[in-house]
């Protein structure tokens, strides 16, 4: 099992873009919700996610990929919010922070934080990933005080440590108490380990389970726009 955890943060580590190739730019709730109003340029609020390979649909295309699988979930339901994709293959928590000021010019509603993976899979300091991520709240909070935030929880590799893995896994809820923002617990929650739900390589989601995480997701977004 081991081994397997370690096999999947490899997974969020390739330099390519959401379709293998390479990018060098980067990649019981309420059914229905009041409808958002569009902004001054008549664009819907958008739900961001902003993350590493497993957000971008590495190895399946990110029309497959889960963030797809919740507009299509928005759509079905009637809420006007338009799913904006900015998952990077090898991402860094530092990575995102440089990315973020950019990502923040549309009109942001929700913020769904995918990263952290790819720190752990450096051994990358905790402190730092810690301080990048909550740098990239207090920014998109500062553009949209309005925003609701959702951050993911990851899992560090076992090799690195108990006192490491432990330190990782508890920056997420950490961040997530401190920002009054909702906690996924653990984004790959039944589909991590499980060959029937990943690609040849045993590490990447197949559509598969794209489709049980965005199960997972749904339910914190669901909760985020129904406010």
């Amino acid at each position: 099992m081991a081994a397997l955890a370690v096999l999947w943060l490899l997974g969020c580590d390739p330099e390519t873009d959401r379709d293998g190739s390479a990018d060098p730019a980067v990649a019981a709730v309420p059914a229905v919700a009041a409808v958002p109003a569009v902004d001054s340029a008549g664009e819907m609020p958008a739900i961001v996610f902003l993350g590493t390979s497993l957000t971008a649909g590495y190895g399946i295309g990110d029309d497959l990929a889960y963030p797809a699988l919740i507009q299509a979930k928005l759509d079905s339901a009637g809420l006007r919010y338009r799913v904006v994709n900015r998952g990077v293959s090898g991402q860094t928590s530092a990575g995102g922070l440089a990315q973020v000021d950019w990502v923040l010019r549309q009109p942001v509603a929700v913020l769904v934080l995918e990263l952290g993976a790819n720190d752990g899979l450096r051994g990358q300091s905790v402190d730092s990933m810690a301080a990048n991520l909550q740098e990239i709240i207090d920014r998109t909070r500062a553009a949209h005080p309005d925003v609701k935030i959702i951050v993911a929880g990851m899992e560090a590799p076992p090799n690195l440590g108990p006192i490491y893995t432990a330190r990782f896994r508890e920056v997420f809820p950490r961040l997530a108490r401190a920002n009054a923002a909702a906690l996924i617990p653990f984004l790959l929650e039944g589909v991590a380990a499980d060959p029937a739900l990943n690609q040849p390589d045993g590490i990447h989601p197949t559509a598969e389970g794209h489709e049980i995480i965005a199960e997972t997701v749904w339910g914190a977004v669901q909760k985020a726009v129904a406010r």
